[in-house]
């Protein structure tokens, strides 16, 4: 059994400058660039190397880059000859996943994401919505707190058993804020452009779904792990009504390591930028090799930890 999993990061993680190197150091993930560019309509590598913070965030840009990037993590992983044994994605991540999993081919992965970020980039236009994680509290009290806050804001993020994302609506998500803080904990607004995995993406949601009705799509060819059950999936009867209900629902992150470590999976490699999925993975499960492939140096790494 290989018992590797590749995790594929979300929204938020985006940075001027994020996967030159791969970019610059493999045929492949050049090809996976052009075709990204082509289908999207605008210069991928350009959007990624070269663009300023404030367009790299704007959602509409920053899903399709992440995309890109952390498929080019696993480009660059199999020019080394290492395969996943499993996949999983953290929001966004999933469709990067779904990708590496045979279940959309690159062409139709670049147009299910193009799809959905433009839906939500519209969705976030038109609702005041916002994000914060809360730092050092148990889900229980996040839950609570959030019930005890007047307005709509609830846990959509469960990430470590000791990092809970909040959402809602911005003033909801503010005093919620406060009142964690006045409970001596730190709370941290998100920079993201709307409410994810709430109902004020359902619109979104519904557009989503209807745009990518005609796309086909296979079963997974290796195993599969999803946010939304936070459990292994074989299978989809209807995956645009999966991914319509996966962007109004939570991400179920921790559930989600917990069944990969009961799966035997005890090597993680984070492909795309940043290294926040291979630090919960640290922080939540014992054990484990988290690595993260974004440079030329992390891929050093991550084959002489797994190749020798």
């Amino acid at each position: 059994m290989n018992k590797t999993c590749i995790l594929f990061c979300g929204q938020g993680s985006q940075t001027p400058g994020m996967g030159r190197e791969l970019y610059e150091g493999s045929e492949n993930v050049r090809r996976l660039f052009a075709l990204g560019s082509e289908i999207l309509g605008y210069d991928l590598a350009k959007l990624c190397f070269e663009a300023d913070e404030a367009t790299l965030s704007r959602t509409e840009y920053a899903q399709p880059a992440i995309f890109a990037v952390s498929l080019a993590g696993l480009t660059a992983l199999r020019d080394r000859g290492i395969e996943p044994g499993a996949v999983a994605g953290h929001s966004l991540g999933e469709y990067g996943a779904l990708c590496a999993a045979g279940v959309y081919s690159l062409e139709d992965g670049f147009q299910v994401v193009k799809a959905r970020a433009e839906a939500m980039a519209r969705a976030a236009g038109t609702s005041s919505g916002a994000m914060a994680a809360i730092l050092g509290s148990d889900e229980e009290t996040v839950a609570k707190v959030c019930g005890e806050t007047e307005g709509y804001v609830l846990p959509v993020n469960y990430n470590s058993p000791a990092q809970t994302v909040i959402a809602g609506e911005e003033p909801a998500v503010l005093a919620a804020m406060e009142a964690f803080s006045q409970l001596g904990l730190r709370a941290v607004r998100l920079q993201v452009s709307g409410a994810f995995h709430t109902r004020l993406m359902a619109g979104a949601a519904g557009e989503l779904a209807g745009a990518i009705r005609e796309i086909p799509y296979q079963q997974p060819s290796l195993p599969y792990y999803s946010n939304l059950t936070g459990e292994r999936m074989e299978s989809f009867s209807d995956l645009p009504g999966y991914l319509r209900q996966h962007m109004v629902s939570p991400v179920l992150f921790t559930k989600e390591l917990a069944a990969l470590k009961a799966g035997g999976y005890e090597s993680f490699i984070e492909v795309g930028p940043g290294k926040v999925l291979s630090g919960l993975v640290k922080r939540t499960l014992r054990g484990t090799r988290p690595l993260n492939v974004e440079t030329a140096a992390d891929l050093e790494k991550a084959a002489a930890s797994l190749l020798g």
